[in-house]
């Protein structure tokens, strides 16, 4: 009889085993013929168009071309090649759970939760994301050894937030805190790192970095699911947001900041950031300050609208959700207006059913912007933010373009989405072919 632990083991790798949808080995070339393409770039569409890939890379692009010898053809009989999709502001270890039950299981729980969020994000076409928080290292390591199914994954690892920040999650009556550090469970997990002076922070962000981190996420102002923060404080003092930018330069990436309000916003653009998650509730003077420091704004379509965040109506969260949401409209009017280099993220979490919206968050961009542009932000333009981290990229090449030389992480759609926008809020139906790395995940044009 095996050992009990051997048992355990065994019945673990099975567990992501079953879960994963297996990849189809590339074979030596794919060409994909007949397609309508749009390049990740240009509105123009190109047709009757012939996509040779090879191992994980496009070869070549054209008409008529001859399919080499034990090549797999696929015909796209007119339907819609792009660049896979991409998310900059997403959460895999909070996608498919209450944020709650972080707090009551264990992180081998977790990190089979997260594992099953991974796959489900690349069957919605999502062939890379941003992870803005969170212990996802061991589920990108998995991902990258073909163990696991997923995105390519840009990782910031724990949040860095100071005492009664946003990624505080402490009750109140759990406070005061001994000096000495002893460590809170999220920050055992690697979830949040409280660092409070610049020593601190200096030391928090290198711990990241040595974990793997491609960027930094700092909390530079309040948020709304969070227990005791207001939104209209800002977090961190100049000088210790400084030196989280400073440690990040030092490893030739950069910082992104969570910050909703103006004032934190502006905050962390004084201390050198480079990108804002959300900043919903700028001004115009921010926007402008944005603009001239040539910063990164990653806002997200969040709403007061049927897909909302369901707090209680008189929960202090769900006030601050309504000021938020408010601004929303205000922000992308601003970012068109001023022309802000602009990332497309969700920022979906807290169950699966939520977190299946990706798309739909995705096709709510209409209301500001044309599909094409739509489709570029999340394409292309999010690659830009994404190759910002330098020499900590994992992934170097080209991605998030359909050109000679470029990855091969491919969608093939049923239909013009640069016409109807919506078909990528139902990709288990649209989309008939997702292809990451050269690897075949779903093809489902036969049948």
């Amino acid at each position: 009889m095996k050992p009990l632990r051997a048992l355990a083991g065994a019945a673990l790798i099975s567990a992501f085993t079953s879960m994963a949808v297996q990849a189809k080995e590339p074979a030596k070339s794919t060409v994909i013929t007949n397609a309508v393409v749009f390049d990740g770039v240009n509105e123009e569409l190109q047709k009757g168009v012939d996509v040779l890939i090879e191992g994980n890379l496009i070869k070549q692009i054209g008409k008529d071309l001859a399919a080499p010898d034990g090549a797999e053809v696929i015909d796209a009989a007119g339907k819609t090649l792009m660049p896979g999709l991409t998310d900059a502001h997403w959460h895999l270890m909070h996608a498919h759970i209450a944020s709650m039950q972080i707090f009551v299981n264990d992180l081998g729980y977790l990190t089979l939760v997260g594992a099953e969020a991974a796959e489900a994000t690349l069957m919605r076409g999502f062939t890379t994301i941003r992870d803005v928080g969170g212990p996802v290292f061991g589920i990108k390591k998995m991902i990258e050894e073909g163990r696991c199914v997923g995105p390519r994954v840009y990782p910031s690892g724990a949040y860095i937030t100071q005492t009664s920040g946003h990624g505080d999650f402490r009750f109140p009556t759990a406070i005061p805190r001994k000096d000495g550090r002893e460590l809170l469970d999220g920050e055992i997990m690697g979830w949040t790192s409280i660092a409070d002076g610049v020593p601190q922070v200096q030391r928090r962000v290198r711990e990241n970095l040595m974990r793997g981190a491609t960027q930094i996420k700092v909390m530079a102002g309040g948020g709304v699911a969070s227990l005791s923060d207001p939104l209209d404080v800002m977090q961190y003092t100049l000088d210790e947001m400084k030196a989280a930018v400073e440690v990040a330069a030092t490893w030739n990436t950069y910082v992104c900041v969570h910050a909703y309000s103006d004032l934190g916003v502006r905050g962390a653009l004084e201390a050198g950031v480079q990108c804002i998650e959300h900043g919903n509730m700028i001004t115009e003077d921010t926007a402008k300050l944005i603009k001239k420091q040539d910063a990164w704004l990653s806002l997200q379509p969040l709403l007061n609208d049927e897909d909302r965040i369901p707090f209680p109506e008189d929960s202090f969260e769900n006030q601050k959700f309504l000021a938020m949401t408010a601004g929303t409209e205000k922000a992308y009017e601003l970012a068109k207006k001023y022309d802000l280099k602009l990332a497309f993220g969700t920022d979906l979490q807290n169950g699966a059913e939520i977190a299946a919206k990706q798309g739909k968050s995705l096709a709510k961009l209409k209301r500001w912007y044309e599909p094409w542009e739509v489709l570029k932000m999340a394409t292309s333009t999010n690659y830009q933010l994404f190759k910002m981290c330098g020499p900590r990229d994992p992934y170097p090449g080209v991605n998030g373009v359909i050109k000679e030389g470029s990855l091969a992480d491919l969608l093939l759609v049923d239909g013009n989405p640069l016409e109807n926008l919506d078909l990528v809020a139902d990709p288990e139906k649209n989309f008939v072919l997702i292809m990451k790395d050269g690897k075949i995940y779903k093809n489902t044009i036969n049948n």
